[in-house]
């Protein structure tokens, strides 16, 4: 430690705002310059970022305060909500929501990019405004930092970047897992490309000739697989809605060991399987749920505000009313309901209705019409998408302890509470 320095930030680097041009002219936008928001930072995963939702034109950077910020730049936001923080993956520039920082010599952008993360309400805690909250660049610059020498700044970014790294790996496997899942769905149950292939007396694609057996070689009068059976889904699955144990009573909270699941947990994963929940009911609190416990399997569909989020539980889990829970039967598994749901949005959405918010109810839920495959032809899928989603589950759970050591690791090393050897070794172990 007594060779860290303090300094402030604006002797680190550049400071830099951005800016937004006029929004009538559509000539503004459109072009190739990369222009972001605060929101395009709250949506993405990782900590680079290369794009936003817009782009600008040519002339609408130069009709505007933004800046053009080289690669490698330090992005954060100033305001609604300040703390957000990105590393530029390439050029780009901002709205007047960022306060940019390009370091010079004394400090290494990425250690920048966690010293922000780690310090996010000390930077809250120097905005100022009536309306709402805005870090200015004034303020900024005069924030206190102290840098421990920049090789060592290098090494505690790359061993906080290795955690993040291998995050970032698993998260990208497990997308791709869904996307094939999700595909092996849609060919089978929704285009019935094998079915089409036998018809016209080819062998279907990718698939061995005993799955192939399964599916037959003809459509009925109603353009369907011959032998497949139109249900709905309130016949297939079994549709449970949730509860709120009243949060008055500390009994029904206090030390709960029961996942309690509310559209936010989704909203904040973003992931197709649920294991975790920010709030846990007792066994007193789940006697006042009418569903109760919904098992391992059980797929969560938002049934309003918004309508939508979508996840299957990994672990027993209960919900809020803001849920329609399908829980497996003999007639459907948790990844078919859970495709089932991502094909048929569109007319879930439709069946929803009310004046405050939409929302779709049991009532209206349970006829939507649903495809039932004779049994081995499910079967076959569950083997597949079965696989796949417990994998998805492993790399999630994976991701959650790697999260849990980056945020522990944090803090002492920005500090100097813990030196880089120690760290390096505890990182090593898990990567």
């Amino acid at each position: 430690m007594s060779e860290w320095k303090k300094f402030l930030i604006g002797d680190i680097g550049e400071v830099i705002g951005g800016g937004t041009p006029k929004t009538s002219n559509a000539e503004n936008f459109g072009g190739a310059i990369p222009w972001i928001t605060p929101k395009d930072l709250s949506e993405r995963r990782g900590r680079y970022i290369g794009s936003g939702s817009r782009n600008l034109s040519e002339s609408g950077l130069k009709l505007s305060s933004a800046k053009m910020l080289p690669e490698g730049a330090v992005l954060l936001s100033s305001r609604a909500p300040i703390g957000y923080t990105a590393i530029a993956k390439n050029p780009v520039s901002t709205n007047q929501g960022f306060r940019s920082v390009v370091t010079n010599e004394l400090c290494y952008n990425k250690y920048l990019y966690y010293w922000f993360t780690n310090n996010r309400s000390a930077l809250e805690s120097r905005a100022t405004g009536s309306t709402f909250k805005e870090l200015s660049g004034s303020s900024l610059k005069e924030i206190e930092i102290e840098l421990p020498p920049l090789s060592e700044q290098r090494q505690i970014a790359s061993i906080l970047g290795a955690l993040d790294d291998k995050i970032e790996n698993n998260r990208k496997t497990a997308a791709t897992l869904e996307e094939i899942a999700r595909a092996l769905y849609r060919s089978w149950f929704v285009d019935f490309d094998p079915v089409h292939a036998k018809a016209a007396g080819e062998k279907p694609a990718f698939m061995d000739e005993e799955t192939a057996a399964l599916f037959p070689d003809r459509f009925g009068d109603d353009g369907l697989p011959e032998g497949w059976e139109v249900r709905s889904i309130g016949s297939v699955g079994e549709i449970v809605g949730g509860g709120t144990p009243s949060k008055k009573e500390p009994a029904f909270w206090q030390n709960g060991h029961h996942l309690w699941a509310t559209p936010r947990d989704l909203a904040q994963q973003k992931s197709p399987v649920i294991f975790e929940t920010e709030n846990c009911v007792t066994d007193a609190g789940l006697s006042k749920i009418s569903s109760r416990l919904s098992p391992p399997g059980t797929v969560l569909l938002s049934s309003r505000a918004p309508i939508g989020y979508l996840a299957i539980a990994a672990e027993p889990i209960s919900f809020n009313q803001g849920f329609i829970g399908i829980r497996e039967t003999e007639a459907i598994s948790g990844p078919e309901a859970y495709f089932w749901c991502l094909e048929n949005m569109e007319i879930i959405l439709a069946n929803s209705n009310g004046s405050t918010f939409q929302e779709i109810s049991k009532k209206a839920f349970k006829p939507i019409r649903y495809l039932l495959a004779p049994y081995p032809v499910r079967q076959s899928f569950y083997d597949y998408a079965g696989i796949i989603f417990r994998k998805i589950t492993i790399l999630n759970r994976e991701n959650r302890s790697l999260a849990t050591l980056r945020d522990t690791l944090l803090p002492k090393l920005i500090s100097g509470e813990i030196r880089v050897g120690e760290a390096r070794e505890q990182v090593e172990e898990v990567t």
